[in-house]
Order: C-alpha cells, then structure tokens, then sequence
C-alpha cells in the first residue's frame, strides 16, 4: 500500500517566483474518510468470505453424505454438479459463443477438477470420514502455500500446519488407504482450482468462466443421472440432501473463491484456508457425531495457530 501524505501537507515541486494574491475564502472541504479504517474493513470482509465459504462447503459435505445410502459418493455429486451449474449459469450467464480458444482451455480443465474434486473428496469421506478427508484435501492450498511463500514466517506457519496435518492421517490398524489417496487427489485437484480459478477470472470476465466451467462439468455427468434414476430411483429425501449439498458446498464457495482469489494472493489464500479442517472437526462432530481424540483437536489447534500467525503477521 502506497505511504499517503501526512494530515495538513501538500506536495510541491517549485515555489512561486513571486508572491501569489490571497485566495478568496472558501467553505471548509468536509472530512475524507480515513483509508486505513476501509482498508481493515476490506481485509474484515476477505477474511469472513472465506470463512463463509468453508463453513457452507463443509455443511452442505455433511449433509450431502446424508445421501450416500441411496445416491452413493457417484450420484450425491452428480446432483451438486447440476444444482452448480444452473446457480452459476444464472448468475454468470456467459456468453459461450463469444470464447476463444484461448478463453475455453482454463475454462475445459476448470470443468474437469469441479468434478474430480467433488467426486475423489465425497469417495474419501465415504471411506474415511469428513474431517480426514477434508484435511488431506488441505494438502494442495498448502502445497501452494510453500512453494510460493517468500516470508521466513509464512515458511514455519506451514509447516507447523503440516506438522498438524500429518499427525491428522497418522497411520492406524484401521487405516483405509485407499479413501487417503482419495484425499489426496481431492488435494491435487483443489491445488489446480485455486490456479485456474484464477487464470479463468484474468481471462475471461465476471463469473462467466467459473458459470461455463459448471456447465461443462455437469454435462459430464448427464450419463451418471440417467443411469442412477433407471437402474434405482432415488427417493425425495435423498435428493434433497443432494440439492442442499449442491447449494451449499458448490454453488456458494465457487462464488465467494471466485470473488476472494481474485484479491489475495493464492499463497493468502492457500495458508487460511486451513481453518477448512477445523470447520470439517466441528461440522462432523455436531453434524455426523464423529468424535476426535486429544491427538487431533491437538493438531488442528496447530494448525489454527500457524494460519493465525501468518495472517497476523502479513503486510498489507
């Protein structure tokens, strides 16, 4: 942010060869708004979207797993990517006519990581449960946040919050290995959306890129919905789970990402979305009745430290 001039000083180049007449008087210019009042006010408003968004992703994961007995991981995501698409495509309404190649190809694999994510991340909670898949999804914004991480500070912030999250999928007797590389990919594939996301929003304007990108990914799953409601049809409950799970954990956080990446930093952005495992542990543990044990409230409070030390500390 660039030093404003003190209260009551001008800036001047040369002073005036001679005396100027005296200025007629003039009505007193009211008070300007102090910038660094608005500027908290901005960081206030980043810092509670981001927050909002993780909060609704991990509601609408719970109760979207609420469907798993009927839909199964395949179908619950299938009915998030069409609720997804017809939110964004309402509200972006992108002129698909008027892409280049150039626009379409972040566009293309946006579509393709919306559902890989939703698909490997719901498979992974499944299998292991919401809040270890949702903290080993945490591994690509964290990923993101070391390579690109410039400050000594933001260096032992994260790994701090991969000490917490190592402790996180330490292994068991009981361990399921297979919804862990599940998690994983669903860290790869958020580690490609917080890029693309914003490749798609310089290249394309407003929301049309992600609106498009919904759209795409919807379509390929078109075939899945078919299949599900001729071989079993789902009952109304179970697709109202759906929805809401559409609703809440893609329409909302692809919005409020869309908006915040395109103001902060993807390191910013990578280090405090760590709180996604904190809101995970809790949203599970009320939601689902999934308890955690001393070890794990031990490393999230970890990981909450270190983003609180990296935001407290960053410049603005």
């Amino acid at each position: 942010m660039r030093a404003a001039p003190a209260p009551g000083t001008t800036a001047s180049v040369h002073p005036p060869a001679a005396p100027l007449p005296a200025a007629p008087p003039r009505r007193a210019a009211p008070d300007l708004p102090d910038p660094q009042p608005a500027g908290r006010a901005r960081q206030l408003a980043g810092v509670a979207t981001m927050i909002g968004s993780g909060l609704s992703t991990q509601t609408g994961a719970a109760i979207g797993s609420l469907a798993f007995p009927v839909l199964g991981p395949v179908g619950v995501v299938a009915v998030r990517q069409y609720v997804a698409a017809v939110v964004l495509l309402a509200v972006g309404r992108p002129q698909l006519r008027s892409f280049t190649w150039w626009q379409w190809r972040p566009v293309l694999l946006l579509a393709l990581v919306f559902g890989t994510m939703n698909l490997s991340l719901y498979s992974a909670i499944d299998r292991i449960g919401l809040g270890l898949a949702v903290t080993l999804e945490f591994l690509g914004p964290l990923a993101i946040a070391l390579s690109a991480a410039r400050r000594r500070v933001d260096v032992c912030a994260a790994v701090v919050a991969a000490a917490g999250v190592v402790t996180l999928m330490r292994p068991q007797p009981s361990a399921d290995y297979a919804g862990m590389a599940l998690g994983l990919l669903a860290a790869a594939c958020w580690a490609s959306y917080i890029l693309l996301n914003r490749t798609v929003g310089q290249r394309v304007p407003g929301a049309q890129g992600s609106a498009a990108a919904s759209g795409v990914s919807a379509l390929m799953f078109l075939p899945v919905g078919v299949v599900l409601v001729l071989r079993h049809p789902p009952t109304a409950e179970a697709v109202g789970y759906a929805v809401a799970a559409g609703v809440l954990a893609s329409a909302v956080p692809y919005l409020a990402d869309m908006f915040t990446l395109r103001r902060v930093p993807a390191q910013a952005f990578g280090l405090f979305m760590s709180v996604n495992p904190v809101l995970a542990a809790v949203v599970g543990w009320i939601g689902l009745g999934q308890n955690l044990g001393l070890p794990e409230w031990a490393s999230i409070g970890a990981i909450v430290a270190a983003n609180s030390l990296s935001i407290v500390t960053r410049r603005t």
